[in-house]
């Protein structure tokens, strides 16, 4: 019988069968070896790390500040990311936020705790960076020297908003170059304030400040203000009295032909979208 070429491959002695299997054994050994065990080197944590998370709450903060460069800043315009990088919490960071809407500044370190709470540690070595205008120096200053002197009555003296100068206005806290010029402008337009209620129509002015203004100045006598009279003016001219808008006017001059002139006070009050909340104040700069 003739024999397959092929066959004769797979004809092994004893010996040889023997070596197969014991190689097949080892193969089967590594491949449960490489499959069950995990040959992959761990890293080992960092020491910065280890030491970063064995710190307690606020020195953990203390250490992210450590690691950023600090130059002088104003801490009312600290970002999000300026107060991550100085270790304040989000909270902390949204309360001065908050704050700031109001329209209002923190002025000294002690206002930043009070209104951040943040801690007293992170307080020492954030706050000798902390950098405010030069005015509000000059106040904190001004606030020491008083506190040391001698404990002595003062006597407010209250001025006449008409008669105020620009360097006058500034001593109030929240007043600098751009408000206390805008203030004297509009005092030129009408030519002398007849009431305090007018400086609620100047932009800028937020009521914190008009309340200072309040407490340093009065309307101590009616200033001879330039008069309008509302019943000849053409509807140009009385847009050049600061009340009286382009709509106002065309109410006015229509109001007056429509019932043979406006003769008071009253009569004011029934023009279409006449400013009744400014009446009494309006009409002290009006001829009838």
């Amino acid at each position: 019988m003739k024999t397959n070429p092929i066959y004769s491959y797979f004809k092994f002695s004893k010996s040889q069968r023997t070596g197969i299997f014991a190689l097949f054994s080892v193969i089967v050994v590594f491949q449960l070896v490489y499959f069950s065990v995990d040959f992959r080197t761990k890293p080992k944590p960092v020491a910065s790390k280890q030491q970063w998370v064995a710190l307690p709450t606020d020195t953990a903060s203390s250490y992210v500040r450590h690691s950023y460069v600090m130059r002088p800043f104003n801490p009312n315009f600290i970002t999000d990311f300026k107060g991550y990088k100085l270790g304040m919490s989000v909270e902390e960071i949204d309360r001065l936020f908050a704050y700031r809407k109001t329209n209002r500044y923190v002025n000294s370190a002690e206002e930043f705790q009070q209104v951040t709470k943040v801690s007293d540690s992170l307080l020492k070595v954030i706050s000798p960076y902390f950098k405010f205008p030069d005015w509000v120096n000059k106040r904190n200053t001004n606030k020491i020297s008083a506190s040391n002197s001698f404990q002595m009555k003062e006597i407010k003296v209250i001025k006449d908003i008409n008669l105020a100068t620009a360097e006058d206005l500034k001593k109030v806290y929240g007043i600098g170059d751009g408000l206390s010029a805008r203030i004297l402008k509009e005092k030129e337009k009408l030519g002398g304030f007849v009431s305090m209620q007018q400086l609620q129509d100047i932009w800028g002015l937020s009521p914190e400040v008009i309340e200072k203004l309040n407490q340093d100045f009065k309307v101590s006598a009616l200033p001879e203000v330039k008069k309008y009279s509302i019943n000849q003016l053409g509807i140009k001219e009385l847009m050049t009295f600061p009340y009286f808008k382009y709509p106002i006017a065309k109410s006015i001059v229509t109001f007056r032909s429509m019932n043979n002139g406006i003769k008071s006070i009253e009569d004011l009050s029934k023009i279409p979208n006449f400013p009744v909340d400014r009446i009494e104040i309006i009409a002290l700069y009006l001829e009838f």
